[in-house]
């Protein structure tokens, strides 16, 4: 079991985080927020996908205003996120929003933070310091190492968190993220020892769908490992509903949550005399159907690991060659064929209990 760092609880509009509460997933619009019909229809996608929190950047007062109408059709909590004017922030709080998100290297005069403070305050909705390694440096001499940047990424975290505190907002959540893993695993694991709000975890500008995945999930499952982190955004240059799914891949990886039936597959190789790889993928997506199955299903492709995991697993089935044993709760029941394995996994899989 993952013991989880103790932190305050902070609710982000029916969504809770921190204090226990199962890690929340979110990702951010990737639509112009003016454009409202794209924005609604892609936070109901997002919800569909398993997304709880949504993003949208807000960059001007046309988006701003837009905020208004999106909240009122969104299905799942509106986060602002606000960039460089700090009158954006307080006409995002006005139109409804769940959480604001500041970023310190933009926006850090103190009676400009004490403003939307006092707004959010107002409003009963949380602020996330969210401090990016890219910005946090715009002042001053680039960081030599990664000790130097996590460190200034953490002092610049703190001096925010103190000036809100100075006003009198405690409704905090805090992010850390760089590019690169070593800055934000870093960062994360030095803000943990010093402060009792929950953290938004994330990599920034991870690079390609491919890629952007390996980097998240290193940084991420290292920290959810330790027991750090909250609520998680998976940045992707590729459409909002794959960060959802990668996210949720993480989380139930390392067991935080389960979001359906878990798929136990082996990599094939020369032994196995069956299409797996074919089985698996129409095995995955016929298990959409069970979102609250929580299952383990095993399908392994030949003798020599497959009767054990299958054993192993919830149900399952070892192949041989072109047949399969199909197990349930440790038991052999049958054999199958490789054309039937699906249509039969999922019968069994429909009366489990």
């Amino acid at each position: 079991m993952i013991s989880r760092r103790k932190t305050k609880a902070i609710k982000i509009g029916n969504v809770r985080i921190g204090a226990g509460y199962p890690i929340a997933i979110q990702s951010m619009v990737k639509a112009s927020t003016r454009d409202t019909g794209k924005v609604i229809s892609q936070i109901k996608m997002l919800k569909d996908a398993g997304c709880e929190i949504a993003r949208l950047a807000v960059k001007d007062k046309d988006d701003a205003k837009a905020l208004r109408q999106i909240k009122r059709k969104a299905a799942i909590p509106v986060v602002a996120d606000i960039h460089f004017d700090w009158r954006l922030a307080i006409e995002a709080i006005d139109a409804g929003v769940d959480k604001i998100r500041l970023n310190p290297g933009n926006i850090f005069k103190k009676d400009q933070i004490r403003q939307i403070a006092k707004a959010a305050k107002s409003a009963g909705i949380p602020i996330r310091v969210g401090v990016n390694s890219g910005s946090v440096t715009s002042h001053k001499p680039q960081a030599t190492s990664h000790k130097t940047m996590s460190m200034r990424m953490v002092k610049s975290a703190l001096d925010y968190i103190r000036i809100l505190e100075k006003f009198g907002f405690y409704d905090i959540v805090v992010s850390l993220k760089a590019s690169d893993i070593l800055n934000t695993v870093e960062a994360y694991g030095k803000m943990a020892k010093l402060c009792d709000y929950p953290f938004h975890l994330g990599v920034t500008a991870t690079g390609s769908p491919f890629s952007g995945i390996i980097k998240s999930t290193a940084a991420l499952s290292s920290l959810l490992l330790d027991g750090i982190g909250d609520t998680i955004r998976v940045s992707l240059t590729d459409i909002p509903e794959a960060e959802v799914r990668a996210a949720k891949s993480i989380l139930e990886a390392v067991g935080l949550r389960s979001f359906g039936p878990e798929i136990i597959s082996c990599p094939t190789c020369g032994r196995c005399e069956v299409d797996l790889v074919s089985i698996v993928k129409q095995l995955e997506n016929s298990l959409a159907v069970f979102p609250d199955k929580r299952i383990k299903v095993a399908v392994m492709g030949c003798v020599v690991n497959g009767p054990g995991e299958a054993r192993d697993a919830d149900i399952g089935i070892a192949f041989g060659r072109k047949a399969g044993l199909l197990f349930k709760k440790g038991e052999a029941l049958k054999k199958v064929s490789a054309e039937k394995c699906v249509n039969v996994l999922m019968e069994e899989i429909k009366r489990f209990s």
